[in-house]
């Protein structure tokens, strides 16, 4: 059984409660802070090496060779792609340093998305076939993640341009940072009143 598996669907929703809950307070509470730090985000290069590698690393410890130790449990079966992982647990270091060398427009953004379409997954496990109705709100917010994710990999001037617009209108701004709260509030509640045991 693989380790995500065995994910606490309490602790899980506690983790993103509080994930949720302390960048949507920064949003409202520190705007200029937050909206600056957003805007210059996509050229971040040094972030974005620090996320590239933090995601990339995710990935090689999925595909770890076995007699490894703490290294090997997340390794996991990739079915009929198994064969394909020695050359990925070469091709995945080199990827690392090739990238974080070479790729200058919005590497940020790219490493962004490694990094949500990792996490994604243990919150998906987490949830799984679990029987209170609310966890929805996970999976929810796991998809959505996987989804932008996708969009902040391959096109990631999107993620820009969702920035220039959200913070264009301050109105706007304090709603999104508001719903974002809102979402975290909620799942922290049904953490407590509803997932404790599962």
């Amino acid at each position: 059984m693989h380790p995500y598996e065995n994910l606490p669907l309490f602790g899980t929703g506690l983790v993103l409660a509080f994930w949720l809950i302390a960048v949507h307070l920064w949003m409202l509470l520190k705007p200029a802070s937050a909206q600056g730090f957003l805007k210059q985000f996509p050229r971040n290069q040094f972030l974005g090496q620090i996320l590239l590698g933090i995601g990339l690393c995710w990935f090689w410890l999925l595909i770890a060779p076995p007699g490894m130790g703490r290294l090997s449990a997340l390794s996991m079966e990739l079915g009929e792609f198994n064969n394909v992982k020695p050359f990925l647990r070469i091709a995945v270091p080199v990827a690392i340093f090739l990238v974080s060398y070479s790729v200058r427009d919005f590497l940020a953004v790219r490493a962004l998305g490694v990094v949500g379409l990792m996490a994604a997954s243990p919150l998906l496990e987490s949830a799984f076939l679990r029987d209170p109705s609310s966890r929805l709100l996970v999976p929810i917010y796991a998809y959505a993640l996987l989804t932008a994710s996708l969009f902040w990999v391959g096109m990631p001037y999107l993620f820009r341009d969702a920035v220039t617009w959200i913070t264009a209108d301050q109105k706007r701004w304090k709603m999104a940072s508001a719903a974002g709260l809102a979402y975290g509030v909620a799942t922290l509640v049904c953490a407590f009143a509803f997932w404790r045991g599962y």
